[in-house]
């Protein structure tokens, strides 16, 4: 079977099982859980899954809300994970578009599963909960997940389209500064004021912009300020995430925020230890031969590579599944261009009509990446050639 025969199969399926996702994709629009406690929606996807054949592990990775879905006797040659995101985020729902993306997902996963033997591909479907939070796929990662896979690939919701989003990696910590109580009044001068320490560290990470490069960022918040104005504040905590292109500068800011947590203790007497927050995520390694095919698909859907790829996007733990295998992140367009994720506004978009539409592009993207690729054994050897060298 050819690509184009391959091609009209998988639109052949994916209109077949349209209706159905576009209903699941709805329901967990109009239901949205947060990251870590995803667990009627990942049951919801499960339960579909299993109604078309799959057999399931879930929980899944030492992970309550993850899960793995496998079709057939999962004996091929390769091997491609389909990621699937489902949370959302505290008071805002399905502001990152995870109801659709997760719902794409299991679309292309339906239109590929009975194609495994014409590829020689098992082609399973992983839940990777808690993206917005401490990334489900870091964990993975580390626990070897990936290793066996060829290919990994989702699609995300933008308000553009691109062929790989500008990614960040990122780091979080909760800087903690301890000092010593005392009255603020009468006796100041037996206190080592926590507050001012974190303070210290503010304005010190603040200076450190003008002397690092554009994508550096930094962002903090003050968790926890004292008891009362009148103690001198004993313990005060302090979250930063700490961002930058390419990873290894990532480290290199790390130290310098570090630096600042040290200097700001120094100065007030006070004493400063740190503890991440959540996992690292990495940025994006590319890969020429799968971005290539990436673009020729878009062209065969009439999509327009329209974002700004300059732009920054933000981060994702899928950065992190890229270092291990080949791994692909294109955005969709399913808003106007003046609609940002993570807003109200991308949120009350996710059922609209443009969504929907949206739900069957994204399909095609994975699937039909999943067939270009592994169809075409120089395709493949050309794509792990990219994926060692860079």
């Amino acid at each position: 079977m050819n690509y184009e025969q391959l091609k009209e199969r998988i639109f052949a399926e994916i209109e077949k099982n349209r209706a159905e996702l576009t209903a699941l994709n709805d329901d967990i629009a109009d239901h949205p859980e947060v990251s870590g406690e995803e667990y009627e929606t990942s049951e919801k996807i499960v339960e579909l899954l299993k109604k078309h054949g799959y057999e399931t592990e879930y929980p899944f990775a030492g992970l309550d809300t993850a899960f793995k879905a496998i079709y057939g006797k999962n004996d091929h040659k390769y091997k491609v994970a389909i990621l699937t995101e489902y949370d959302a985020l505290p008071e805002i729902g399905h502001a990152c578009g995870h109801c659709l993306s997760g719902s794409i997902s299991i679309l292309a996963g339906l239109a590929t599963k009975d194609l495994q033997d014409e590829l020689n591909t098992d082609i399973h479907i992983l839940g990777t909960p808690v993206e917005e939070t401490e990334g489900a796929k870091c964990t993975m990662v580390k626990n070897g997940i990936f290793d066996e896979y060829d290919m990994a690939i989702m699609v995300h919701l933008y308000n553009g389209n691109l062929l790989a989003p500008k990614l960040q990696a990122l780091a979080s910590f909760m800087y903690r500064f301890h000092g010593k109580a005392a009255h603020a009044s009468s006796a100041p001068w037996d206190g080592a004021n926590a507050f001012n320490a974190a303070q210290l560290m503010f304005h010190a990470v603040d200076m450190q912009r003008q002397h690092s490069k554009p994508d550096a960022q930094f962002h903090g918040i003050i968790r926890n300020s004292g008891e009362a104005p009148n103690i001198v504040p004993e313990e005060v905590t302090a979250e930063f995430y700490i961002r930058a292109l390419d990873k290894n500068y990532l480290l290199e800011l790390i130290k310098k925020v570090d630096a600042c947590a040290e200097g700001a203790a120094i100065a007030t007497g006070t004493s400063w230890d740190k503890y991440p927050t959540a996992e690292m995520y990495d940025n994006m390694k590319p890969n020429e031969t799968g971005l290539s095919a990436l673009g020729e698909i878009f062209e065969e859907l009439g999509l327009p590579l329209n974002g700004d790829t300059e732009k920054i996007f933000g981060s994702s733990d899928a950065g992190n599944v890229s270092f291990v295998c080949p791994g692909f992140h294109p955005c969709l367009q399913v808003v106007d261009e003046d609609i940002a994720i993570h807003t109200r506004g991308f949120a009350e978009c996710m059922k609209s009509e443009r969504a929907h539409q949206g739900l069957s592009d994204g399909a095609k993207i994975i699937a039909l990446q999943i067939a270009k690729i592994f169809s075409d054994e120089e395709k493949i050897k050309a794509m792990k050639a990219d994926f060692a060298k860079n």
